[in-house]
């Protein structure tokens, strides 16, 4: 029987699908002390059970993002805030290559709040 978690992953349609499932190996393999959660109904990623981020599909443009729990904090000019108070977001086109030293800026810059 799959895992909540995993089942999230497997429901996507490409290439959705695998660009979630290629954010959600980068984002464990950031750090060590990265776990991933089920928490309201997504995926989240906590570092040293504290909720940094997590995946989801804007519901708006149809693709995968990377939520940063406390985005306020993160100054990147790709984040959006949207509605938000708290958290930003990181936009993936699924149809492009991920820009994955753009992630990385980000993730170690919310790891460093952390820390």
């Amino acid at each position: 029987m799959l895992r909540p978690i995993d089942n999230y992953f497997l429901q996507k349609e490409e290439p959705i699908k695998s660009c979630l499932q290629f954010l959600r190996e980068h984002i464990l393999n950031q750090d060590a002390n990265i776990t991933e959660a089920w928490k309201y109904g997504m995926p989240f990623y906590c570092y040293n059970k504290k909720m940094c981020c997590y995946l989801w599909v804007h519901k708006k443009y149809q693709q995968p993002y990377i939520g940063i729990v406390e985005g306020k904090h993160i100054h990147h000019s790709d984040l959006i805030i949207e509605k938000r108070a708290r958290m930003k977001i990181l936009l993936i086109d699924p149809a492009k290559d991920i820009p994955v030293k753009k992630i990385d800026a980000i993730l170690k810059e919310v790891l460093a709040l952390y820390k």
